[in-house]
């Protein structure tokens, strides 16, 4: 069997495009990003990050427009809270004891022919806020 090879040239998705936009922006304010789409039984972590000692958890939200509000604005809390759980299976995981964390958000806005737009919320919320 012959396969044809797509005549759609390859495109990345918009939330791909941000998570890419984010990991760049953090790298540029001195963060290592340790990964990226962190994957496992409870779901995925956009991008996990390490400053100064502290291991941050980053939920990126993009949008191509303004058209539905801000991107972070859909971090509502039953994602905190999933974030949160995703967060403890990760240091599990990673056999990591008891490091200071951190739960960001970014928010990330692509307008074309626009640079992207991002904001980013270090220390969103905390673990104890999350019920």
């Amino acid at each position: 069997m012959k396969i044809a090879p797509n005549p759609k040239p390859f495109r990345y998705s918009v939330g791909d495009r941000g998570e890419v936009c984010a990991a760049e922006y953090l790298r540029k304010k001195g963060f290592k990003v340790l990964q990226a789409n962190y994957r496992c039984a409870l779901g995925e972590i956009d991008l996990v990050a390490e400053k100064a000692g502290r291991i941050h958890f980053v939920e990126v939200k993009t949008r191509s427009g303004k058209g539905f509000g801000s991107p972070e604005a859909a971090v509502d809390l039953r994602k905190q809270v999933k974030l949160v759980k995703l967060a403890a299976w990760y240091l599990k995981d990673k056999r990591l004891q008891d490091p200071p964390v951190s739960f960001d958000v970014m928010g990330i806005t692509l307008e074309e022919g626009l640079a992207p737009e991002i904001r980013f919320f270090e220390g969103a919320f905390e673990k104890g806020e999350v019920r």
